[in-house]
C-alpha cells in the first residue's frame, strides 16, 4: 500500500481528479441531503451511499421512492442508469485481465464515470502497462472520497440544513459540470441531447416514468450513432484507394 501511495502515476491521478473534485463533492453532499429529505433513515442513506455508490442512481430513484413507484420501475431505472458501467468494464479489461479476480472486483465497484473518463485519456491504447494500476488508484480513492465525505456529511446534516440554502441548484450546477466533462465527442453530445428531449417530452407520465424513457432513448441513440460511424469508417476505407486504406478501427 505504501509502494502504491508513493508511486507517480497514483499522485499524478490524483491531481488530475483535484480539478472536478468540486463538482463531485458539491453533488455528493446534495445528494445525501435529498436522500434523507427524501425519507431515509440515516443509516439506511450511509448504507446506500457506501453501497450503491452512484450519485446518478441515487438522485434519480429518490424521486420514484417518494412517488411511492412501484419496485420494478425503481429496478428498471437503477440497471439502465448503470449500463454504462458494462461498457466500462468491458474497456477495463484491456488493461487489467492479468489482475487477480479479488482486485478486479475492487476495480469494478470503485469504477466511476470521471475516473474511467481521465483514465482514458492517460492511456488511450488499450494494453496494460505499469503505471495504470496505481493511476487507477490514485483517481478512484480521490473520487471516492470527494463523493463520501461530503455524501456522508449530506446525511447527517440534513435536518438542519434549509432548503433556503438553494442546494438543489447547486446540485444541478455540479451536476451540469460533470456532465459537460463526460460529452467528448459527436456521439455522447447527440445521446445527451437525445435525452434531454425525451425527458421534455414524457414529463407528462406518471412516477417519473420520463427518467425511464429519456435514459433509453439515451441508449437507444448512443448504440445507433456508433452503429452508424463504424459502418460510415467501413464504406470511406473500401472507396479509397487500395495503398491509402488503414485498417478498420478493432470492435470494443
Amino acid at each position: 500500500m505504501d509502494r502504491l501511495l508513493r508511486h507517480p502515476a497514483f499522485r499524478l491521478a490524483a491531481v488530475d481528479m483535484l480539478g472536478i473534485s468540486m463538482g463531485t463533492a458539491a453533488w455528493g453532499l446534495v445528494t445525501g441531503v435529498a436522500m434523507v429529505k427524501g425519507g431515509l433513515s440515516v443509516g439506511m442513506a450511509t448504507l446506500m451511499s457506501l453501497l450503491v455508490y452512484s450519485g446518478s442512481v441515487q438522485l434519480a430513484v429518490i424521486p420514484l421512492m417518494t412517488a411511492g413507484s412501484p419496485l420494478w420501475v425503481i429496478w428498471l431505472t437503477a440497471v439502465c442508469m448503470n449500463l454504462r458501467f458494462v461498457i466500462f468494464s468491458n474497456l477495463w479489461r484491456s488493461y487489467f485481465a492479468q489482475l487477480p479476480l479479488r482486485q478486479r472486483l475492487a476495480i469494478g465497484y470503485f469504477s466511476a464515470d470521471l475516473v474511467y473518463v481521465n483514465f482514458m485519456r492517460r492511456f488511450p491504447q488499450p494494453r496494460p502497462a505499469p503505471e495504470q494500476t496505481p493511476y487507477f488508484w490514485g483517481a478512484a480513492s480521490t473520487n471516492w472520497l470527494a463523493w463520501q465525505l461530503p455524501a456522508l456529511a449530506g446525511i447527517v446534516l440534513a435536518n438542519v440544513v434549509p432548503l433556503s440554502w438553494g442546494l438543489g441548484f447547486a446540485g444541478v450546477l455540479a451536476l451540469l459540470g460533470v456532465l459537460l466533462s463526460l460529452l467528448f465527442d459527436r456521439a455522447t453530445w447527440l445521446a445527451a441531447g437525445v435525452a434531454a428531449t425525451a425527458a421534455i417530452a414524457a414529463f407528462a407520465l406518471p412516477l417519473k416514468l420520463n427518467i425511464l424513457v429519456a435514459l433509453a432513448a439515451a441508449v437507444a441513440a448512443g448504440l445507433l450513432i456508433e452503429a452508424l460511424e463504424q459502418r460510415w469508417d467501413g464504406l470511406s476505407r473500401w472507396r479509397r484507394p487500395l495503398h491509402k486504406r488503414r485498417p478498420l478501427r478493432k470492435e470494443r
